[in-house]
């Protein structure tokens, strides 16, 4: 504790924003730079030249509009505030910015003040910290693009199970490792039947890879908790999305991913050891992983 438990979640909070902040850059740009990756790879294959483009990356160049190419200044990135004082549009073509952008910030903001006042300002609040900004990237990725990048996904795998390892969690490794494995191969199970009976891919395998990350932090107990959680949040995104008209025809596919992100983040608000007290009946077997 730094001065108090409410200053400190606060601070943290302040943190969150900042973070916020760079996943936004995350989000937006992660995808395009695994599409220029893929057009490299398919030239090399062809035999052919590179497409020649400008360095793109998480640091360059920086960060500007889209429609006027008016590189935002650091005054006009502050998280949140910048948004509220521009009301909402570029300073200097006049474009709307999207609401996303603090939304985003916010999410990840409360996340770090609601594991600071959790866990205080400790190795485990850090650690469930940065998982909180991988499923925040992982969310509005796949729910942009229907991709789960690998570069979020095995991170999330392997600091999940260096945690449990390590004792920075309440979950043991084995719990962890055997959670990882049921996670996996229970959403590779209902992909081969589906894909068996009606000859189409109902989920891509970074909804594997992904829930095989959850059932490594939270551990094999908590895996039916979380798909019971992220058909919650799939209710409230599909039934927000029949609101604004996104999903007026039925063939429009939604992601999987952004209802297991937000399954994690929920579990992550409640907290895991408070999980198993409001919903008993999704612990089955947790009495044979302790």
């Amino acid at each position: 504790m730094l001065v108090s438990p409410g200053v400190d979640a606060a601070l943290f909070g302040v943190l969150g924003l900042l973070v916020g902040s760079f996943l936004n850059v995350v989000i937006y740009r992660l995808p395009k730079m695994m599409e220029a990756e893929w057009a490299d790879n398919c030239a090399e294959l062809a035999g052919t030249e590179a497409p020649a483009r400008e360095t793109f990356n998480l640091a360059r160049p920086r960060s500007r509009c889209q429609k006027c190419q008016h590189v935002i200044r650091w005054y006009e990135n502050i998280p949140v505030l910048s948004y509220l004082v521009l009301r909402g549009r570029c300073s200097s073509c006049k474009t709307p910015i999207g609401v996303r952008y603090p939304l985003v910030e916010l999410t990840t903001g409360l996340m770090f003040a609601t594991l600071a006042g959790m866990y205080g300002l400790t190795v485990t609040g850090g650690v469930w910290a940065a998982l909180a900004c991988l499923l925040v990237a992982q969310f509005f990725i796949d729910f942009d693009t229907q991709l789960l990048p690998d570069d979020l996904n095995y991170p999330i795998l392997w600091l999940g199970l260096i945690a449990a390892a390590m004792g920075w969690t309440s979950v043991a490794l084995s719990s962890s490792l055997w959670g990882a494995v049921f996670g996996y191969m229970s959403l590779w199970t209902v992909y081969q039947v589906h894909y068996r009976l009606t000859g189409k891919q109902g989920m891509g395998h970074g909804d594997f890879k992904l829930l095989a990350g959850l059932g490594a932090w939270f551990g094999a107990e908590y895996l039916v908790a979380i798909i019971l959680l992220s058909s919650v949040v799939g209710t409230v995104i599909g039934g927000g999305l029949l609101v604004v008209g996104r999903l007026a025809h039925r063939d429009i596919p939604i992601p999987f991913g952004p209802f297991l992100a937000g399954a994690g983040l929920l579990a992550l608000l409640v907290g895991p050891a408070r999980l198993e007290s409001l919903i008993p009946f999704a612990f089955p077997f947790s009495q044979f992983a302790r």
